[in-house]
């Protein structure tokens, strides 16, 4: 008699449950990248514009002193700092709304300040406009004194100063922009979020291509600040309806302000070592410019426009791990020390995948992805080969950069706070000294790129800069990962390094199949582009397979199984 396979036995809702609590995440992540490509393919048509208009010159290199306050009000206010300290805040508050009664039966207004989330709004928000303003002013009025201590050698001091007045208005607008944001993401609203720099950048793409005659580089700066108020115009509908309408009057505000409620707003223990670090992670740029300031006119922009195309696929790899940090933290206010180890794992292996598998395409093809994005108008071949030489180099330490924006997202989302009881109130409980840490290893890092800059620049020019970079970040986020465990993450450590050690080997592999590919597609930049994504992403999914990278099997395998278990 002919044997029969015993059937299955049935999942359990247990076993269920971490993939439901995936889907979410995976379906914010895809809206999130897509709205995120579009915005980082609008930020390269910018800087296509900025050098067919303007090439690598005295003008560019003016500019991109004044870019410095936008690019460091933007990690700051929209990408670390702000999401570090409101996002967490924001979870805590979340948590302890099912312990508040909002019942308003007299109709006076006294559950909008008992709600936990209302209440951190107008403890905060209020006070970090006046703050925002006040720097804001404070950056135009010192302009002069601005561009001599970060360019003390370029050309035309006076086109940077006009330029770094009309870019400090990015400040008020990104901070606003930047609170709304976070406090949609801890609601677990993506979209809103994910269009702030589409819309930032269209401001600067209108402008530019409106007033380039006219008002030259000045018009590339404007469109900073009415990309700016582009942003907040973005988030702010979406963060009434979902989080918090910002309609209460001034009597009420102060009544809020005094009187905070369950959600206590992050203290200056909290913020301070949070800042310190986004802005010492700013420093890089600011050493590099200050170094290569003195070298041949066109040295800052080559340097720009190396990292701008190199950043664009390790933003999308940090994205991952800001669609999870919401988790992450709300999972240690509850104290599922588990849930956020497992789900900042996973997150770190796929921003290493990402980032090693870009490392792999521009080692290859950066001379040819030059050419076809930049080489026409005033951008001539020699700016092409100085810009993708300074690219291969800076492409060595992606790996480096994309781990230090995953482990810092869950190194101050795990800061101490106070559990959720049953009976009710939870807050933030301030940070200890390890909060100090991630601030002391950029300071490493930034010691090591002085090094390395001050005595290769001379001789190496940009490539000797960007080697720097490379190195001071690299040894930065090795001492975040190894640190992490210390913020209550208990990450295990052995079998993540061995699994980026098989993710660097699958890039190696990728990068010599793409090399081999790329020198059969003749002169073409835009074949061997083509050619050279096609195939190292293909030979690095394969040799990390064929490797065992946990994360990419685990995916297909789940895939295969989610497709049997439908097809029954």
């Amino acid at each position: 008699m002919p044997r029969t396979a015993a059937p299955p036995p049935e999942r359990t809702p247990a076993q269920d449950e971490p993939a439901r609590q995936g889907r979410p995440l995976v379906r914010a992540f895809g809206v999130t990248a897509v709205l995120s490509l579009v915005a980082s393919l609008l930020g390269l048509g910018r800087d296509l514009l900025l050098a067919r208009y303007f090439g690598a010159s005295e003008d560019t290199d003016a500019f991109l002193v004044a870019w410095t306050v936008p690019e460091t009000a933007a990690p700051l206010l929209i990408d670390s700092a702000m999401p570090l300290l409101m996002m967490p805040a924001f979870s805590t508050a979340i948590a302890s709304r099912s312990s508040v009664t909002t019942a308003d039966p007299v109709g006076d207004g006294a559950a909008e300040v008992a709600d936990p989330v209302r209440a951190l709004v107008a403890a905060t928000l209020p006070k970090l406009c006046l703050l925002l303003a006040a720097v804001s002013a404070a950056t135009a009025f010192g302009a002069p004194s601005l561009v001599a201590l970060l360019a003390p050698g370029l050309p035309d001091p006076p086109l940077a100063v006009t330029c770094t007045r009309l870019t400090s208005l990015t400040v008020l607008a990104f901070g606003i922009s930047g609170y709304l944001a976070s406090g949609l993401r801890a609601h677990q609203h993506f979209t809103a979020p994910a269009t702030v720099y589409l819309a930032y950048n269209l401001g600067i793409v209108g402008l530019t291509a409106l007033g380039h005659d006219g008002l030259g580089v000045r018009a590339t700066a404007l469109g900073t600040a009415v990309g700016g108020l582009l942003m907040v115009a973005a988030v702010l509908p979406a963060f009434s309806r979902h989080c918090c309408r910002l309609t209460l009057s001034l009597g009420r505000l102060r009544s809020a302000v005094r009187r905070p409620g369950p959600a206590a707003a992050p203290g200056l223990q909290v913020m301070l070592p949070v800042v310190v670090f986004a802005l010492s992670r700013q420093c890089q740029v600011y050493i590099e410019r200050a170094l290569a300031s003195p070298l041949n006119p066109g040295t800052i922009s080559h340097l720009n426009y190396a990292e701008k195309v190199a950043q664009m696929p390790m933003a999308m790899a940090v994205m991952i791990s800001t669609v999870s940090l919401p988790v992450v933290a709300l999972a240690m206010v509850k104290g599922d020390v588990e849930h956020a180890r497992d789900r900042t794992e996973k997150d770190l292996q796929m921003v290493a995948g990402i980032a090693l598998t870009a490392t792999a395409f521009l080692a290859v093809c950066a001379p040819q992805l030059v050419t076809l994005l930049f080489q026409r108008g005033a951008f001539t071949a020699t700016d092409s080969a100085a810009c993708a030489a300074v690219m291969r180099i800076y492409s060595l330490g992606l790996l480096g950069q994309a781990l230090m924006g995953a482990v810092a997202r869950p190194f101050f989302a795990a800061r101490p706070v106070a559990r959720c009881p049953s009976g009710g109130r939870s807050r933030l409980a301030g940070a200890d000294r390890s909060g100090w840490f991630p601030a002391l290893a950029m300071g490493a890092g930034l010691a090591v790129t002085v090094a390395i800059g001050v005595l290769t620049a001379p001789e190496f020019g940009a490539s000797g800069l960007a080697a720097g970079n490379a190195a001071g970040i690299t040894l930065t986020a090795a001492l975040l990962l190894g640190r992490l465990r210390s913020r209550g993450i208990p990450v295990r450590l052995p079998a993540l390094l061995s699994v980026l050690g098989r993710l660097t080997a699958a890039a190696v592999c990728a990068a010599g199949a793409a090399a081999l590919a790329v020198a059969t597609a003749g002169s073409d930049p835009l074949v061997a582009v083509l050619i050279g994504g096609a195939v190292t992403a293909l030979a690095f999914a394969g040799s990390a397979w064929l490797l065992g990278v946990p994360v990419l099997r685990h995916a297909l395998l789940s895939r295969v199984g989610n497709s049997a278990r439908e097809d029954r």
